[in-house]
């Protein structure tokens, strides 16, 4: 299929009929008239050769064809916006713009205050959208980066696309502050006994499989979708959790937890942002990801030894 040959503007009538699921509404959405959309839709049938939207009763439920063109659709026009926004110059003070970065709650913490800190006082036309990082970020690299800014990702789970170092961290374990069952240092063993609270799926981090390699397979009594609430998690309770150090250092207190060494060496994090080679040369992003450096050449500036 040539793209020549196609009418465009179909597009975004498909993803308004898909997402509607209702001429009417659609049309309404994207300012056609009843008979025009209905006429979009007659076009976009023959083209699938689908009826894409089957009335059931008084409602039109999608085909599988499309509801498979659901989420497709929506990414093709949010690329397509992106491509068609992209601008040869771009001044911050004057410029408004939004960014959109996937990242943990971690990332978000630690960088993303940092981050942010200077847009509010360089950028005042710019905002900035956290995106929290989806289980399946693996499986969709290529379409979540060609619908967003970049993602704050550690190396080890996807590689093929550009990126800029960011920061360095470590892993840490994090224990109750009142857990009398584990001593001044944490032992494999006790890494073996007790509960643990682990992030989303056991696996979902590179550390869980550096302990596997050692023999230790973590009982998880409690999993979380956010690092953070891993501290939160562990406090008043026999439960162990592994856990970044930036992100343990601020929730000490707070948490009322207490962070400890592994009982061995841990390949460390580095923390990067990746994006999708579209948004190279792009003016606003080559601006994002100096202004994202600079940010990281402070972090690594005022970080303690070790």
């Amino acid at each position: 299929m040539h793209l020549a040959s196609l009418d465009l503007n179909l597009l975004v009538a498909l993803r308004a009929l898909l997402e509607e699921r209702s001429v009417t509404r659609a049309g309404q959405r994207v300012g056609l008239s009843q008979p025009a959309m209905s006429g979009a839709l007659a076009r976009l049938r023959r083209h699938f050769d689908d009826e894409l939207l089957s009335r059931t009763g008084n409602n039109y439920e999608l085909t599988a064809l499309g509801q498979a063109l659901l989420d497709r659709t929506a990414r093709a026009c949010d690329m397509a916006e992106r491509v068609f926004s992209s601008q040869a110059e771009f001044d911050p003070v004057q410029d408004g713009h939004e960014f959109k970065i996937i990242a943990s709650d971690y990332a978000v913490t630690v960088f993303g205050t940092e981050l942010t800190r200077i847009l509010h006082a360089e950028a005042p036309g710019v905002r900035l959208h956290f995106e929290l990082t989806p289980a399946t970020v693996t499986e969709e690299t290529a379409a979540l980066l060609s619908t967003t800014d970049g993602m704050l990702l550690p190396h080890g789970f996807i590689s093929g696309y550009p990126a800029v170092e960011v920061f360095q961290d470590r892993w840490v374990f994090v224990v109750s502050r009142d857990n009398a069952e584990v001593g001044d240092a944490l032992t494999l063993d006790d890494l073996s006994r007790l509960p643990w609270v682990t992030y989303r799926r056991l696996y979902d981090t590179t550390s869980t499989r550096q302990l596997s390699m050692l023999g230790v397979e973590p009982r998880s009594e409690v999993s979380a979708d956010t690092f953070q609430a891993l501290c939160f998690l562990v406090a008043g309770t026999r439960r162990i959790a592994l856990v970044q150090a930036r992100l343990a250092e601020r929730l000490r207190e707070t948490a009322g937890i207490r962070v400890m060494e592994p009982p061995h060496g841990m390949v460390p994090l580095h923390e990067a942002l990746w994006w999708h080679p579209v948004h190279t040369h792009d003016a606003a992003h080559m601006w994002l990801r100096e202004t994202i450096a600079r940010v990281a050449k402070r972090m690594a500036e005022r970080a303690p030894e070790g």
